[in-house]
């Protein structure tokens, strides 16, 4: 038991390294992870809950002045498209609004939409190159994205920020907190709030 602990900390740890410096997807890093660890393919790997405590760890040993600048900027840069995309209830998620965020962070912002298509008309109004693709939502479905390219001017750099689309009636379970009572999604207004007071 003691062992099996050991490697899955083991894995966490070297999976927040990824996550924090490189920007990878919690799934993705754990792989990365265990290939470099010299773990079979199946794992044993921490669950989400333990490698998001050892990302945190990670922030608050190696760079937590920095990555608040960072988390920062990224959430001034996500209330830009959320207030451009206001039509659509956007709800921020992922690192951005969980607080773990670095400039090597995408954002991720849930869109509701009563017809999907409106909001790919309202990019290509605004003459806004867009990607579109498909990724796992929130209750684990399939589910359309946009993905555009936000220019950072602070860091010189492009930022992805992913457009997710669902179904206008999906926000009503949106905001309901998770098994371990975290609220995983915020709209604008709740952005501003951490914006203005952060969260340690």
């Amino acid at each position: 038991m003691f062992e099996r602990d050991d490697t899955l900390a083991t894995v966490a740890a070297t999976a927040a390294r990824l996550v924090v410096e490189d920007g990878l997807e919690y799934q993705t890093a754990k792989q990365q992870a265990a290939r470099q660890l010299g773990l079979g393919s199946r794992g044993p790997w921490p669950d989400n809950a333990l490698l998001d405590a050892a990302v945190r760890e990670h922030i608050a040993v190696f760079c937590p002045v920095t990555q608040a600048d960072e988390l920062r900027t990224l959430r001034a840069l996500a209330l830009v498209w959320m207030e451009r995309l206001a039509d659509f209830e956007p709800l921020l998620a992922g690192a951005v609004w969980l607080g773990t965020a670095t400039r090597h962070s995408d954002i991720y912002l849930q869109l509701y939409c009563d017809d999907p298509k409106t909001a790919e008309f309202q990019l290509l109004d605004r003459r806004l190159d867009y990607q579109p693709g498909t990724v796992t939502g929130w209750r684990g479905e399939p589910v359309e994205v946009l993905t555009v390219r936000s220019r950072c001017d602070e860091w010189n750099q492009w930022v992805l920020v992913h457009l997710m689309l669902y179904d206008r009636d999906d926000v009503r379970g949106a905001l309901k907190p998770d098994a371990q009572g975290r609220v995983l999604r915020g709209g604008a207004q709740a952005l501003r709030r951490l914006l203005e007071n952060p969260t340690p």
